[in-house]
């Protein structure tokens, strides 16, 4: 008895599909362990802390780290996930020979609401198994910043981090590895709308 099993892609055969126009331009995709996932539509309060966030980090980083946004991150042997915001160390090229890869990423940033279980369940996993430092997922189900950081593989080699921590969104934050920068997110978090 033969089971149907689904083709996955190596980051070579991805990069290929794209140079031979296989995706649109306005598909929204990512490579994810092999998988080629669509990404889901974005709702008003998604879009609205996205549009916050770009107003407040270029602000905060300056010219200490390069900013990115739905832009991949190249995480071998068969990922290349585009998170909402990448904080990415500054490279003379600009990342124009290639994309960032584990060792250049500073911080992920996802935004999530309709996404918050995908990006809990399998990003997590994902990042921390790349050896990403620090991940922030913006829970606008829940109106709060979680913070993971501390990667780990366990005995059963499952990956994760050590720790989370909850920002609320009255509060104040640390970016990692800029002691000096602190984003508040009163000045990111969409006010919630009552019913």
């Amino acid at each position: 008895m033969s089971i149907a099993q689904a083709k996955r892609f190596t980051l070579d055969e991805y990069h290929k599909l794209t140079e031979l126009g296989f995706f649109h331009e306005d598909d929204h995709i990512e490579l994810i362990n092999g998988e080629i996932i669509e990404m889901v539509s974005k709702g008003t309060a998604h879009e609205t802390c996205l549009r916050k966030l770009w107003k407040e980090l270029p602000k905060l980083l300056g010219d200490k780290a390069t900013l990115q946004s739905q832009a991949p991150i190249t995480l071998p042997p068969n990922s290349e996930p585009k998170p909402d915001f990448g904080i990415v160390q500054n490279r003379f090229d600009d990342y124009l020979s290639a994309h960032p890869q584990p060792a250049d990423v500073l911080l992920v940033m996802e935004v999530s609401d309709s996404s918050l279980n995908y990006d809990q369940d399998v990003k997590i996993p994902l990042y921390a198994k790349a050896g990403i430092s620090d991940y922030w997922i913006f829970n606008l189900f829940d109106n709060y910043l979680e913070c993971y950081s501390e990667p780990y593989q366990d005995n059963q080699s499952k990956h994760g981090y050590l720790n989370k921590r909850i920002v609320l969104p009255n509060q104040v934050i640390i970016l990692p590895g800029f002691p000096d920068l602190f984003l508040d997110l009163s000045r990111v978090f969409p006010p919630k709308l009552n019913y």
